[in-house]
């Protein structure tokens, strides 16, 4: 039994050796094209690094600084000014331009659609909406009612009631979500679709009651069952 025991230890050493010896043996053949390869990898990850650090950083340092005085504008209504800045300062057009690619480029482009929207120029507004994208809790779903918004703006009340309820539905929380379930539902009535309606006012009803939206829901409710 031991001497069948150190018979096969010996075999797996052998079968070792043999492994080790094929590995050696392919590296030697193939140890330029492997170095080329390593060589390659160094070189990409240097690269990337390189562009991170002394291009995309810098460009969202500079895109931020710019930015701050077209958020200035918007928050004081000055959207006109707010998108084409000045002889000083980068209006949200120029810095999409120049900083498309960058975090704050990207919010030139919401601040440009909400801006053009308050202007009253509804489809340029939904062009640059719909080039904003985001994870943030509130600006993804303003950004989709405001396209629903500009649509209602334009007379295209099935586009409108598509959009709020793709705002509503983008994220669930106590403020965006009943804003825009009233859109939804006051424009599915608009449009005599009264199921609709009042399926979006009982919703609000049974999951947003203490909202704003919520407090007087029942008169809507109460509008489209008395009539039936």
């Amino acid at each position: 039994m031991a001497e069948n025991k150190t018979k096969n230890q010996e075999e797996q050493l052998k079968t070792i050796e043999e492994s080790l010896t094929k590995a050696e043996m392919y590296v030697e053949k193939n140890k330029n094209n492997l170095m080329v390869i390593v060589l390659a990898i160094a070189v990409g990850f240097s690269a990337f690094f390189a562009y991170d650090r002394f291009y995309v950083q810098p460009n969202e340092e500079n895109a931020a600084t710019e930015m701050f005085m077209a958020e200035k504008n918007f928050e004081l209504g000055k959207y006109q000014e707010a998108l084409d800045g000045d002889e000083q300062f980068a209006g949200l057009l120029e810095i999409i331009e120049s900083y498309g690619g960058t975090k704050s480029g990207n919010l030139a482009s919401y601040y440009a659609g909400l801006s053009y929207l308050k202007l009253g120029d509804n489809e340029t507004a939904i062009e640059y909406l719909d080039g904003f994208s985001s994870d943030d809790e509130m600006l993804a779903p303003i950004a989709k009612g405001a396209i629903g918004d500009a649509f209602s703006n334009l007379g295209q009340n099935q586009e409108a009631l598509n959009y709020y309820i793709k705002a509503a539905e983008l994220r669930t929380n106590d403020f965006s979500t009943p804003v825009f379930l009233m859109k939804a539902a006051n424009t599915a009535y608009s449009l005599d679709d009264k199921k609709q309606a009042l399926s979006l006012y009982t919703r609000i009803q049974d999951e947003f009651k203490s909202s704003r939206e919520g407090q007087n829901i029942g008169k809507y409710i109460a509008r489209i069952t008395a009539a039936n």
